[in-house]
């Protein structure tokens, strides 16, 4: 988590609260035994993706906090943080989702609270969707849906908001 840590060093916040959640991630992350493991602490690294196609930005239904939020969520045991969050969109949207072409593309973190009093220090990476039709796995939330840009920044809970504005920044729309 240290080198990570040295790599957000050279990122550049969208705003204040993403400011904010970097210094709490730097201060917390590399202090946690099993940084990815959602049992070994209450606070714990989480994956989620800014999904982006023909259509807009994908957002979700959170089944549990009734929320518009992008996909994501906890890291397998053995995975990476880039792996994560395409498997978790994939799961969630059903989508066909991949890496911009140039390689996985760290956009945003946001520390918030997440369920059962867990702190998530959520790693947000930018995926392209190849298709625009949903299917998201059986147990996820069958509410998935299109945006186009502003329509996802109104909807979006506050924490997605500076993720979707750095994709918008990047994709240039």
């Amino acid at each position: 988590m240290q080198k990570f840590c040295t790599e957000l060093a050279t990122h550049t916040p969208i705003d204040q609260r993403e400011r904010s959640s970097i210094a709490i991630f730097c201060e917390r992350a590399p202090l946690l035994r099993a940084p990815f493991d959602e049992h070994s602490d209450p606070t714990h690294v989480t994956a989620s993706a800014i999904v982006v196609g023909a259509s807009g930005v994908v957002l979700h239904l959170h089944k549990r906090l009734n929320m518009w939020l992008q996909p994501g969520g906890h890291i397998d045991d053995g995975e990476s943080i880039q792996d994560a969050a395409l498997r978790e969109a994939r799961e969630e949207t059903g989508l066909v989702v991949s890496h911009p072409k140039d390689g996985a593309k760290f956009i945003h973190l946001d520390v918030h609270p997440g369920p059962r009093g867990h702190t998530h220090l959520d790693v947000r990476y930018l995926l392209i969707a190849a298709n625009q039709t949903f299917a998201p796995v059986e147990g996820e939330s069958m509410q998935v849906k299109w945006f186009d840009w502003d329509a996802a920044l109104v909807t979006a809970e506050d924490g997605a908001r500076g993720a979707i504005l750095a994709a918008r920044k990047i994709i240039g729309s």
